[in-house]
Protein backbone atom coordinates (compact mmCIF):
# COMPACT_ATOMS: atom_id res chain seq x y z
CA UNK A 1 0.00 0.00 0.00
CA UNK A 2 1.08 3.83 -0.93
CA UNK A 3 2.61 5.51 2.49
CA UNK A 4 0.85 8.70 2.48
CA UNK A 5 1.99 11.91 4.95
CA UNK A 6 1.16 15.43 6.28
CA UNK A 7 4.19 17.09 4.96
CA UNK A 8 4.52 18.42 8.89
CA UNK A 9 6.46 21.67 8.25
CA UNK A 10 5.55 25.13 8.81
CA UNK A 11 5.13 25.80 4.89
CA UNK A 12 2.12 23.09 4.77
CA UNK A 13 -0.22 25.59 6.33
CA UNK A 14 0.04 28.05 3.20
CA UNK A 15 0.38 25.02 0.94
CA UNK A 16 -3.02 23.40 2.15
CA UNK A 17 -4.96 26.90 1.92
CA UNK A 18 -3.46 27.35 -1.26
CA UNK A 19 -4.07 23.93 -2.57
CA UNK A 20 -8.31 24.22 -0.99
CA UNK A 21 -8.49 27.40 -2.73
CA UNK A 22 -7.34 25.96 -6.40
CA UNK A 23 -9.37 22.49 -5.95
CA UNK A 24 -12.64 24.76 -4.82
CA UNK A 25 -12.23 27.41 -7.89
CA UNK A 26 -10.95 24.35 -10.87
CA UNK A 27 -13.59 21.68 -9.31
CA UNK A 28 -10.81 19.03 -10.64
CA UNK A 29 -11.76 19.55 -13.88
CA UNK A 30 -10.78 17.03 -16.31
CA UNK A 31 -9.63 20.03 -18.31
CA UNK A 32 -6.81 21.15 -15.99
CA UNK A 33 -3.36 19.70 -17.01
CA UNK A 34 -0.89 18.51 -14.89
CA UNK A 35 2.53 17.21 -15.04
CA UNK A 36 3.76 14.80 -12.71
CA UNK A 37 6.88 14.34 -10.62
CA UNK A 38 8.44 11.38 -9.84
CA UNK A 39 11.42 11.40 -7.48
CA UNK A 40 13.07 7.49 -7.24
CA UNK A 41 15.21 6.73 -4.11
CA UNK A 42 17.03 3.76 -3.69
CA UNK A 43 14.49 2.66 -1.49
CA UNK A 44 11.08 4.73 -1.96
CA UNK A 45 9.75 6.48 -4.66
CA UNK A 46 7.53 9.49 -4.35
CA UNK A 47 4.74 10.85 -6.72
CA UNK A 48 3.41 14.10 -7.07
CA UNK A 49 2.37 16.54 -9.71
CA UNK A 50 1.36 20.47 -10.54
CA UNK A 51 -0.97 22.36 -11.93
CA UNK A 52 -0.80 24.72 -14.62
CA UNK A 53 -0.40 27.72 -12.48
CA UNK A 54 2.19 25.47 -10.69
CA UNK A 55 0.58 24.69 -7.15
CA UNK A 56 1.17 21.09 -6.12
CA UNK A 57 -1.69 18.80 -6.76
CA UNK A 58 -1.24 17.17 -3.08
CA UNK A 59 0.00 18.45 0.32
CA UNK A 60 0.93 14.90 1.20
CA UNK A 61 4.23 12.37 0.82
CA UNK A 62 2.95 9.85 -1.63
CA UNK A 63 5.41 7.10 -1.31
CA UNK A 64 5.88 3.33 -2.01
CA UNK A 65 8.97 1.02 -2.32
CA UNK A 66 11.23 1.41 -5.54
CA UNK A 67 11.85 -2.51 -5.01
CA UNK A 68 15.20 -1.90 -7.44
CA UNK A 69 16.22 -5.17 -6.06
CA UNK A 70 13.37 -6.94 -8.42
CA UNK A 71 15.48 -5.37 -11.54
CA UNK A 72 14.67 -2.36 -13.66
CA UNK A 73 11.20 -3.73 -15.60
CA UNK A 74 9.94 -4.12 -11.39
CA UNK A 75 11.23 -0.01 -11.34
CA UNK A 76 9.36 1.07 -13.80
CA UNK A 77 6.12 -0.86 -13.89
CA UNK A 78 6.15 0.16 -10.01
CA UNK A 79 6.38 3.79 -10.83
CA UNK A 80 3.40 3.86 -13.78
CA UNK A 81 1.33 2.00 -10.69
CA UNK A 82 1.88 4.68 -8.10
CA UNK A 83 0.98 7.26 -11.18
CA UNK A 84 -1.89 5.40 -11.56
CA UNK A 85 -2.75 4.93 -7.99
CA UNK A 86 -1.79 8.82 -7.53
CA UNK A 87 -4.21 10.13 -10.21
CA UNK A 88 -7.05 7.90 -9.31
CA UNK A 89 -7.07 9.16 -5.52
CA UNK A 90 -6.92 12.74 -6.88
CA UNK A 91 -9.79 12.27 -9.40
CA UNK A 92 -7.07 12.71 -11.85
CA UNK A 93 -6.68 10.60 -15.16
CA UNK A 94 -4.20 10.24 -17.91
CA UNK A 95 -5.39 12.72 -20.91
CA UNK A 96 -4.40 15.39 -17.84
CA UNK A 97 -1.07 14.23 -18.04
CA UNK A 98 0.95 16.67 -20.15
CA UNK A 99 4.63 15.88 -19.36
CA UNK A 100 6.45 13.74 -16.53
CA UNK A 101 9.73 14.90 -14.54
CA UNK A 102 11.83 12.06 -13.38
CA UNK A 103 14.12 12.95 -10.20
CA UNK A 104 16.87 10.62 -10.05
CA UNK A 105 20.30 10.27 -8.59
CA UNK A 106 23.65 10.41 -10.03
CA UNK A 107 26.19 9.55 -11.75
CA UNK A 108 24.78 9.31 -15.18
CA UNK A 109 26.96 8.01 -18.28
CA UNK A 110 25.23 10.33 -20.25
CA UNK A 111 21.71 11.91 -20.00
CA UNK A 112 18.95 9.26 -19.35
CA UNK A 113 21.64 6.68 -18.86
CA UNK A 114 22.41 5.35 -15.41
CA UNK A 115 26.44 4.34 -14.22
CA UNK A 116 27.21 2.86 -11.03
CA UNK A 117 25.81 3.52 -7.97
CA UNK A 118 26.48 2.61 -4.21
CA UNK A 119 22.90 2.64 -3.80
CA UNK A 120 21.78 0.34 -6.06
CA UNK A 121 22.57 -3.04 -8.23
CA UNK A 122 25.23 -2.97 -10.04
CA UNK A 123 23.11 -3.98 -13.00
CA UNK A 124 21.84 -0.73 -12.84
CA UNK A 125 24.60 0.71 -14.59
CA UNK A 126 24.31 1.64 -18.43
CA UNK A 127 20.74 1.66 -17.58
CA UNK A 128 18.59 3.92 -20.10
CA UNK A 129 16.05 4.91 -17.57
CA UNK A 130 14.60 7.57 -19.82
CA UNK A 131 14.00 5.20 -22.79
CA UNK A 132 12.25 2.43 -20.33
CA UNK A 133 10.35 4.95 -18.82
CA UNK A 134 9.37 7.08 -21.84
CA UNK A 135 8.06 3.62 -23.25
CA UNK A 136 6.14 2.48 -20.21
CA UNK A 137 4.37 6.13 -19.80
CA UNK A 138 3.51 5.66 -23.53
CA UNK A 139 1.79 2.71 -22.95
CA UNK A 140 0.19 3.95 -19.91
CA UNK A 141 -1.49 6.78 -21.33
CA UNK A 142 -1.85 5.64 -25.03
CA UNK A 143 -0.24 8.55 -26.26
CA UNK A 144 3.59 9.77 -25.83
CA UNK A 145 4.06 11.80 -22.69
CA UNK A 146 7.12 14.17 -22.97
CA UNK A 147 9.71 13.38 -20.35
CA UNK A 148 12.18 14.90 -18.83
CA UNK A 149 15.21 13.70 -16.40
CA UNK A 150 17.40 15.52 -13.59
CA UNK A 151 19.49 15.07 -10.29
CA UNK A 152 17.48 14.67 -7.70
CA UNK A 153 19.27 17.80 -5.26
CA UNK A 154 18.77 19.70 -8.26
CA UNK A 155 15.10 19.32 -8.94
CA UNK A 156 14.05 19.74 -5.37
CA UNK A 157 15.86 22.93 -5.33
CA UNK A 158 13.58 23.59 -8.36
CA UNK A 159 10.60 23.43 -5.80
CA UNK A 160 12.71 25.12 -2.95
CA UNK A 161 13.15 27.84 -5.13
CA UNK A 162 9.85 28.94 -6.58
CA UNK A 163 8.76 29.33 -2.75
CA UNK A 164 11.56 31.40 -1.48
CA UNK A 165 11.89 33.31 -4.64
CA UNK A 166 8.04 34.10 -4.47
CA UNK A 167 7.50 36.94 -7.57
CA UNK A 168 10.81 37.68 -7.98
CA UNK A 169 13.71 36.59 -10.51
CA UNK A 170 16.24 35.51 -8.01
CA UNK A 171 18.56 32.97 -8.59
CA UNK A 172 18.81 30.48 -5.69
CA UNK A 173 21.61 28.50 -4.17
CA UNK A 174 20.42 25.08 -2.38
CA UNK A 175 22.31 23.57 0.00
CA UNK A 176 20.77 20.53 1.73
CA UNK A 177 22.93 18.54 4.63
CA UNK A 178 21.89 14.92 5.72
CA UNK A 179 23.56 11.86 4.97
CA UNK A 180 25.47 14.04 2.39
CA UNK A 181 25.53 17.10 0.65
CA UNK A 182 23.18 18.07 -1.72
CA UNK A 183 23.76 21.37 -3.72
CA UNK A 184 21.80 23.11 -6.39
CA UNK A 185 21.90 26.43 -8.27
CA UNK A 186 18.34 27.54 -10.06
CA UNK A 187 18.91 30.27 -12.32
CA UNK A 188 16.81 33.20 -12.31
CA UNK A 189 14.07 31.04 -15.26
CA UNK A 190 13.56 28.63 -12.02
CA UNK A 191 16.24 26.00 -13.91
CA UNK A 192 19.03 23.84 -12.57
CA UNK A 193 22.34 23.95 -14.02
CA UNK A 194 23.02 20.60 -14.86
CA UNK A 195 26.41 20.93 -16.44
CA UNK A 196 27.83 19.27 -19.51
CA UNK A 197 28.32 15.44 -17.57
CA UNK A 198 25.15 16.33 -15.39
CA UNK A 199 27.53 16.70 -13.02
CA UNK A 200 27.82 20.35 -12.19
CA UNK A 201 26.85 22.00 -8.51
CA UNK A 202 29.43 18.76 -6.93
CA UNK A 203 29.78 21.43 -4.22
CA UNK A 204 30.15 18.56 -2.07
CA UNK A 205 33.31 17.54 -2.70
CA UNK A 206 34.76 21.13 -2.92
CA UNK A 207 37.73 21.31 -0.47
CA UNK A 208 37.14 23.14 2.76
CA UNK A 209 39.67 25.53 3.87
CA UNK A 210 40.55 23.76 6.79
CA UNK A 211 43.00 26.18 8.04
CA UNK A 212 39.98 28.86 8.82
CA UNK A 213 38.37 25.57 10.66
CA UNK A 214 40.67 25.29 13.44
CA UNK A 215 43.15 23.87 11.81
CA UNK A 216 41.22 20.03 11.50
CA UNK A 217 42.96 17.55 9.67
CA UNK A 218 41.20 16.21 6.32
CA UNK A 219 38.64 13.55 7.13
CA UNK A 220 37.85 10.90 4.69
CA UNK A 221 35.02 11.22 2.35
CA UNK A 222 32.97 8.66 0.42
CA UNK A 223 34.05 9.94 -2.80
CA UNK A 224 37.39 8.86 -2.64
CA UNK A 225 38.76 12.40 -2.86
CA UNK A 226 41.36 13.16 0.40
CA UNK A 227 41.74 17.20 0.34
CA UNK A 228 38.89 17.08 3.15
CA UNK A 229 35.88 17.71 1.16
CA UNK A 230 32.88 19.76 2.46
CA UNK A 231 30.72 16.70 2.66
CA UNK A 232 32.84 15.63 5.47
CA UNK A 233 32.43 18.83 7.79
CA UNK A 234 29.00 19.95 7.24
CA UNK A 235 27.06 16.13 7.20
CA UNK A 236 26.12 13.18 9.11
CA UNK A 237 28.63 11.56 7.33
CA UNK A 238 31.55 13.50 9.04
CA UNK A 239 29.73 13.24 11.91
CA UNK A 240 31.96 10.06 14.01
CA UNK A 241 34.75 11.62 13.00
CA UNK A 242 33.44 15.60 14.65
CA UNK A 243 32.44 13.53 17.43
CA UNK A 244 35.94 11.64 17.71
CA UNK A 245 37.92 14.81 17.84
CA UNK A 246 35.39 16.97 20.60
CA UNK A 247 35.75 13.66 23.06
CA UNK A 248 39.15 14.58 22.81
CA UNK A 249 37.77 18.05 24.96
CA UNK A 250 34.72 16.13 26.74
CA UNK A 251 36.43 12.97 28.14
CA UNK A 252 33.95 12.45 30.83
CA UNK A 253 31.07 13.02 28.02
CA UNK A 254 28.54 10.17 28.46
CA UNK A 255 29.53 9.03 24.38
CA UNK A 256 32.42 8.12 25.39
CA UNK A 257 31.93 5.13 27.39
CA UNK A 258 28.58 4.35 26.16
CA UNK A 259 27.79 1.62 23.94
CA UNK A 260 27.40 1.37 20.50
CA UNK A 261 29.30 2.05 17.10
CA UNK A 262 30.37 5.71 16.39
CA UNK A 263 27.29 6.22 13.50
CA UNK A 264 25.19 5.19 16.36
CA UNK A 265 26.45 7.81 18.81
CA UNK A 266 27.21 10.36 16.24
CA UNK A 267 23.24 10.18 15.01
CA UNK A 268 22.86 10.94 18.78
CA UNK A 269 24.01 14.10 18.64
CA UNK A 270 20.83 15.86 17.35
CA UNK A 271 18.71 15.15 19.86
CA UNK A 272 20.91 16.14 22.28
CA UNK A 273 21.37 19.41 20.71
CA UNK A 274 18.10 19.79 21.63
CA UNK A 275 18.03 19.51 24.82
CA UNK A 276 21.74 22.08 25.46
CA UNK A 277 24.10 19.64 25.71
CA UNK A 278 27.00 21.51 25.19
CA UNK A 279 29.54 18.89 23.02
CA UNK A 280 26.73 18.54 20.56
CA UNK A 281 25.89 22.14 20.16
CA UNK A 282 29.73 22.68 19.31
CA UNK A 283 29.54 20.29 16.58
CA UNK A 284 26.89 21.57 14.64
CA UNK A 285 28.03 24.99 15.76
CA UNK A 286 31.61 23.99 13.84
CA UNK A 287 29.41 22.32 10.97
CA UNK A 288 27.40 26.20 11.24
CA UNK A 289 30.77 27.57 10.38
CA UNK A 290 31.73 25.20 7.68
CA UNK A 291 28.88 26.02 5.94
CA UNK A 292 28.71 29.52 5.98
CA UNK A 293 32.40 29.37 4.18
CA UNK A 294 31.07 27.06 1.67
CA UNK A 295 28.05 29.33 0.88
CA UNK A 296 31.13 32.61 0.64
CA UNK A 297 33.08 29.99 -1.69
CA UNK A 298 29.86 29.20 -4.03
CA UNK A 299 28.55 33.19 -3.98
CA UNK A 300 32.06 34.06 -5.22
CA UNK A 301 31.19 31.92 -8.36
CA UNK A 302 27.12 31.92 -8.68
CA UNK A 303 26.52 35.17 -6.61
CA UNK A 304 22.74 33.75 -6.14
CA UNK A 305 20.35 36.47 -4.46
CA UNK A 306 18.83 33.74 -2.14
CA UNK A 307 20.54 30.77 -0.55
CA UNK A 308 17.99 28.04 1.21
CA UNK A 309 19.11 25.65 4.08
CA UNK A 310 17.58 22.38 4.05
CA UNK A 311 18.18 18.82 5.31
CA UNK A 312 17.45 17.34 8.79
CA UNK A 313 18.68 20.38 10.77
CA UNK A 314 15.93 22.27 9.53
CA UNK A 315 13.38 19.56 10.39
CA UNK A 316 10.74 21.00 12.66
CA UNK A 317 9.51 18.06 14.04
CA UNK A 318 12.88 16.91 14.60
CA UNK A 319 14.61 20.56 15.71
CA UNK A 320 13.17 23.58 18.16
CA UNK A 321 12.99 26.94 16.53
CA UNK A 322 16.36 28.08 18.89
CA UNK A 323 18.35 25.70 17.06
CA UNK A 324 17.36 26.29 13.86
CA UNK A 325 17.87 29.76 14.32
CA UNK A 326 21.04 29.62 15.89
CA UNK A 327 22.25 27.08 12.92
CA UNK A 328 20.98 29.84 10.22
CA UNK A 329 22.59 32.81 12.46
CA UNK A 330 25.91 31.02 12.67
CA UNK A 331 26.12 30.38 9.32
CA UNK A 332 25.13 33.97 7.97
CA UNK A 333 28.09 35.35 10.36
CA UNK A 334 30.69 33.13 9.08
CA UNK A 335 29.90 33.76 5.42
CA UNK A 336 29.01 37.37 5.27
CA UNK A 337 32.57 38.64 5.96
CA UNK A 338 33.65 37.44 2.32
CA UNK A 339 30.70 38.34 0.96
CA UNK A 340 31.08 41.49 -1.50
CA UNK A 341 29.51 44.63 0.26
CA UNK A 342 26.18 45.02 -2.10
CA UNK A 343 26.06 41.21 -1.55
CA UNK A 344 25.81 41.64 2.49
CA UNK A 345 23.13 43.98 2.06
CA UNK A 346 20.87 41.82 -0.25
CA UNK A 347 21.60 38.13 -0.32
CA UNK A 348 19.20 36.30 1.87
CA UNK A 349 20.17 32.49 3.82
CA UNK A 350 16.57 31.39 4.41
CA UNK A 351 14.94 27.62 6.13
CA UNK A 352 13.80 25.23 3.19
CA UNK A 353 9.95 24.52 3.75
CA UNK A 354 8.88 21.36 1.52
CA UNK A 355 11.09 18.89 3.41
CA UNK A 356 10.16 15.39 1.54
CA UNK A 357 7.64 16.72 -0.89
CA UNK A 358 10.71 19.28 -2.56
CA UNK A 359 11.75 16.62 -4.96
CA UNK A 360 8.73 15.20 -6.96
CA UNK A 361 7.29 18.40 -7.05
CA UNK A 362 10.35 19.92 -8.38
CA UNK A 363 10.43 17.03 -11.38
CA UNK A 364 6.83 17.95 -11.94
CA UNK A 365 7.79 21.54 -12.00
CA UNK A 366 10.86 21.08 -14.70
CA UNK A 367 8.16 18.73 -16.78
CA UNK A 368 5.95 22.43 -16.93
CA UNK A 369 8.72 24.46 -17.34
CA UNK A 370 9.68 21.77 -20.37
CA UNK A 371 5.69 22.59 -21.41
CA UNK A 372 6.20 26.47 -22.14
CA UNK A 373 9.07 26.41 -24.01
Amino acid sequence: MPRQLDCGLSFCAGLKQNFARYTANNNMSSSQSICIGTDSGATTSKINAVWENEEPVSDKVFQRPTNAQNGTDAVISGWIESINIFLKENHLTWPQVKGVGLAIPGPYQRYGVLDRSANLPLSFAGWDVVADYTKALAQAAGRPVPLVMGNDGQFGGVAEARYARKDTKHSVLMLMPGSGLGCAYIDQNGLPLPGDTLASMEGAHMPAPLQMLGGIKPFPCGCGRDWGCFEAYTTISGLPHLLAEKLLKYPNHELATAPGTPKEKALSLRGRAQKGDPLALEIFDFQARAMGLHIANLTLALDAGIVVIGGGLMDTEATTPEFRERYVRLIREAAEPYFWPAQRKTIKIVPAVLGELSQAIGAALVALYQQRK
